[in-house]
């Protein structure tokens, strides 16, 4: 991982499968990296509130991920729970350039002081 401007590298776009998910370790904790059918990209606490189920285990569909535990979904977008659940877990910034995933620093840096 590499740092550039408030952004840290954690790796290649292609590093990530299509509908699939990558794990980053940080203070923070861990962050689930998923990628959509659409190559787009989105950053959110690997942890399901309902069980604690490795969301990056989980089934990538839309923009939405499904909890391998209990089939709690969750949207990437906004981490807000789908259904009649509640709850919000938490997101990450994150964006592409030149092929690289770039993960905001500052965001990490808030979870870690909440």
């Amino acid at each position: 991982m590499t740092r550039d401007m408030g952004w840290i590298d954690i790796g290649a776009l292609d590093d990530v499968p299509l509908r699939g998910a990558r794990l980053v370790k940080s203070r923070a904790g861990c962050i689930a990296v998923f990628r959509t059918g659409e190559n787009e990209v989105f950053a959110t606490s690997n942890t399901c509130l309902h069980r604690g189920g490795p969301l990056s285990e989980g089934i990538v569909h839309d923009r939405k991920v499904t909890c391998p535990l209990h089939n709690h979904v969750y949207s990437l977008e906004t981490g807000e729970v789908q259904g009649a659940d509640s709850g919000r877990i938490a997101t990450y910034p994150i964006r592409i350039e030149n092929g690289r995933l770039l993960l905001e620093a500052a965001a990490i840096a808030k979870a870690d002081a909440a």
